[in-house]
Parts: structure tokens; C-alpha cells; sequence
């Protein structure tokens, strides 16, 4: 049995900058999540991917799970909201271990 389709939002990668892009709801691409189009119809959300993912200035468009607030949608997973936010500024985990192993 499927999986209920739960709220979604399209995000991308801006293809020459790399920044984390969004849908709006007037079909521009914005780097707010706040300000992204959220889909609570599957086959809406499938047409709306199918067109954005023919823009050129754009890679990696997918339908990602979102949670709707007033203050706009916010991510529900992890790690988008690890791609919201950018990369830490800081060595972490492996980044730790890599950086203080010996060079060979």
C-alpha cells in the first residue's frame, strides 16, 4: 500500500552559483523556504517538477517533504535542513578525524 502524499516543496540546486533553490508560487526560483510553493496534491506537485525540471539554470529539481506554518514551510528531514542552512563553518565527525590524521 503507498505511502499517504504528505505536503511538498520543489527544490533544486541554482546551477551556476550552487546555491539551495525554491519554487514560489508564481514559478520563480527563490532561496527562502519560506517563500517556496507547497504542493499538497501529488499529481500538482508531479506537473509542477516535470516543468520546473526542464529550466535550465537549474540542477537536481526533486519534491522534498515540508511541514506548513504561518511562517511558511519548514523542512522535515534532517537533511533538508542541513542544505537550508548551508554548510557549517566548522570541522565535525569525519572532518575532525581526516584533519588530524597524518598526511601520508
Amino acid at each position: 500500500m503507498p505511502r499517504p502524499f504528505t505536503p511538498k516543496a520543489i527544490t533544486a540546486n541554482a546551477l551556476l552559483e550552487g546555491d539551495v533553490i525554491y519554487m514560489s508560487a508564481d514559478g520563480t526560483w527563490v532561496r527562502d523556504l519560506c517563500l517556496a510553493q507547497v504542493y499538497t496534491d501529488k499529481e500538482t506537485a508531479e506537473r509542477a517538477l516535470a516543468e520546473a525540471a526542464k529550466d535550465g539554470s537549474v540542477v537536481g529539481a526533486y519534491l522534498t517533504d515540508v511541514k506548513p506554518t504561518e511562517n511558511g514551510p519548514v523542512p522535515t528531514h534532517f537533511r533538508e535542513e542541513f542544505r537550508r542552512t548551508g554548510p557549517s563553518n566548522y570541522f565535525h565527525g569525519k572532518q575532525v578525524a581526516q584533519q588530524d590524521a597524518p598526511h601520508v
